[in-house]
């Protein structure tokens, strides 16, 4: 109960801080995105791609390995620009992700392995960097735990809502391929509301 209290006490803040709600907007819809592309890959391979077991395990392997590289290669880069700037460019690459992965032929383990690659490579560091840009947005507060609890529940709801999203398309229409259309919408709204969190930041200075 005093969790769902601190909760909604952030909640009102968030209404007073407009770059920040903007920009948990913008986790939210990525969230929804990527932790549905963690969860539903594989299942997407097997069942609309024919993509054998071993050919699966393998590219896992490869997303986990090349997603270290990748954390550090996206931290270079926000070190150099923005943690904002470097978060455009993994959402726009997450938009071509699930271009691909529509077109993806079947059977063809090769495309599979050169999509995983890329997931891998933007997967390393989106995470991290959503959440240190979050911790840079926020204000000066002694209620720093109850926001990262907002930000991990934020997480969470997003996680549902994603993997719900992607069920109920594949089961309404027949195909997978149409529910991975729906997780680059999911990106595009992400996109849209870190143009905005980059647009209020500047107006607010």
């Amino acid at each position: 109960r005093n969790g769902y209290k601190e909760l909604r006490k952030v909640a009102f803040q968030l209404l007073q801080l407009p770059v920040l709600k903007r920009f948990l907007l913008s986790f939210f819809f990525v969230s929804m995105g990527v932790q549905t592309v963690m969860l539903a890959a594989t299942l997407y391979g097997k069942s609309e791609l024919q993509i054998e077991t071993q050919s699966l395990i393998i590219a896992i392997l490869i997303i986990q390995l090349i997603a270290i590289p990748g954390a550090f290669a996206i931290a270079a880069l926000s070190k150099r620009t923005s943690n904002l700037f470097a978060l455009t460019i993994c959402i726009a690459v997450w938009i071509g992700i699930c271009i691909g992965a529509f077109y993806l032929p079947p059977k063809n383990s090769v495309a599979f392995y050169v999509l995983a690659t890329v997931v891998g490579f933007v997967m390393g560091g989106i995470q991290s960097l959503c959440r240190s840009t979050y911790a840079k947005l926020m204000p000066e507060t002694k209620d720093t735990a109850s926001f990262f609890s907002f930000y991990d529940v934020t997480e969470k709801v997003a996680i549902v809502i994603g993997m719900f999203s992607f069920g109920i398309i594949t089961e309404l229409t027949g195909t997978q391929r149409n529910a991975v259309l729906v997780l680059m919408v999911f990106f595009i709204l992400s996109l849209l509301f870190l143009l905005f969190t980059r647009w209020a930041l500047k107006y607010k200075k």
